[in-house]
């Protein structure tokens, strides 16, 4: 493993900006960097020591500190205000509804489903705000998987240098 210079060349590897488990490094015959964990490009500006991720829209923007990347703050890769109000609406309206109308209509008193209303509306819930952070993993790329089998893989091979003795 190579020691990353303090600026950007092709001919280094580098930490992943994305996955951080990874190394990018140059590829062949292009202007890009792959990295060899999660497999994805990103496309290179030496000029301005930056990286950007060329599998997303918009494509997300990393910056070479010398030893550790920054995020991009370029406009384009946050979401706007107008994104986030219609996510806290669609995570928050749908449960009010079906728990106003189970408070409004209540189940009657001594049956067997008095709890159903409340499951039911936390239900609710917890599907449109699954449905929100999936979305909003999904944009920015975050890689959720990727960082759940690179710890199982570690803890296999820590579980393996263990049996070992």
């Amino acid at each position: 493993m190579s020691v990353p210079s303090p600026s950007l060349d092709y001919r280094e590897a580098y930490p992943c900006p994305l996955c951080r488990r990874g190394q990018i490094s140059g590829l062949a015959l292009t202007e890009a960097f792959g990295c060899v964990t999660c497999n994805h490009i990103f496309t290179a500006n030496l000029e301005r020591q930056s990286v950007q991720l060329a599998d997303s829209s918009p494509p997300l923007t990393w910056r070479w500190q010398g030893d550790r990347w920054q995020v991009g703050s370029s406009d384009r890769d946050r979401l706007g205000w107008e994104v986030w109000l219609v996510a806290i609406a669609f995570t928050l309206l749908p449960p009010t509804i079906v728990g106003t109308m189970a408070y409004l209509f209540p189940p009657l008193s001594g049956s067997g489903l008095q709890w159903f209303p409340i499951v039911w509306t936390g239900m609710t819930f917890l599907a449109h705000f699954s449905l929100v952070a999936w979305l909003i993993l999904e944009y920015y790329q975050i890689p959720v998987l990727l960082y759940w089998q690179t710890r199982q893989l570690r803890w296999r091979s820590r579980l393996a240098r263990f049996a070992r003795g």
